[in-house]
């Protein structure tokens, strides 16, 4: 055991509990369990082992739903490859911005609309945006309105995605070229 397992957290300063963070705390449970039926545990030991994990893990189902109900048959939906674009979109109108995960999935997918990947493509999560940066189905606008934002990757993802306009692929390229030049410059002085 780590001695940083040992220390209390103070909960102000504490990352969010996004719905990635609990749907892996969910998964890594399974795993758990599954590992804990091919012991050679005592009868009761394991028996008992296995009612706390299923407790933590129905705890962790439960706090998923409580942030978009039926949140299980949404991430199927979206897993499926019969999602309809105006499934996607749907969804997206109805997830809390909190559920990361989820619009994180649909971000990804190869059936999302433009216009839903616009919608995503303001979602505070930096790894939705990115999604949206890089997928093919971006349209030039809301390529040129993530190009803008420099504090994020952004604008390198955007400058290789076929969708980009010409003149802006090259504006970004030609950023990229100057900061390659930069950091050339710096390391041979060092």
């Amino acid at each position: 055991m780590r001695r940083s397992d040992l220390v209390q957290n103070d909960n102000r300063n504490s990352p969010q509990r996004t719905t990635q963070i609990v749907f892996g705390e969910r998964q890594h449970l399974l795993r758990v369990l599954d590992s804990l039926e091919g012991t050679q545990l005592p009868p009761a030991r394991r028996n008992h082992e296995r009612r706390v994990l299923e407790e933590l893990i129905h705890a962790r189902t439960k706090e998923l739903n409580e942030v978009n109900s039926s949140w299980d048959e949404k991430v199927g939906m979206v897993l499926s490859a019969e999602a309809s674009p105006e499934q996607l979109e749907k969804l997206v109108k109805q997830a809390p911005k909190s559920d990361f995960y989820l619009l994180r999935l649909i971000s990804e997918h190869p059936k999302v609309s433009s216009k839903t990947l616009s919608r995503l493509a303001r979602h505070p999560y930096g790894a939705i945006r990115e999604n949206v940066a890089r997928h093919p189905n971006a349209d030039a606008a809301t390529l040129a309105w993530l190009s803008r934002d420099r504090s994020q990757p952004l604008w390198y993802l955007v400058a290789f995605n076929p969708n980009t306009p010409s003149t802006l692929r090259r504006k970004l390229q030609e950023r990229l070229r100057k900061l390659g030049e930069t950091a050339a410059t710096t390391n041979s002085r060092s």
